[in-house]
């Protein structure tokens, strides 16, 4: 998990919107990206996100 105040301030890398968190990712659902958090460390690099949902 993100501790809450970081969520705060991150923001996707593409539109520098809010993210949510669902799960191990980072969420843009304006876009439908998700970017993965690996070892509790936010991976926010656009060539990393994945399609979401994910399927």
């Amino acid at each position: 998990m993100i501790d809450s105040q970081l969520l705060e301030i991150l923001v996707c890398p593409q539109d520098k919107g809010p993210l949510e968190q669902h799960g191990d990712y980072l969420v843009n659902t304006r876009l439908g990206k998700a970017y993965p958090v690996q070892d509790g460390i936010p991976v926010l690099l656009i060539d990393e996100a994945v399609d979401w949902p994910l399927e």
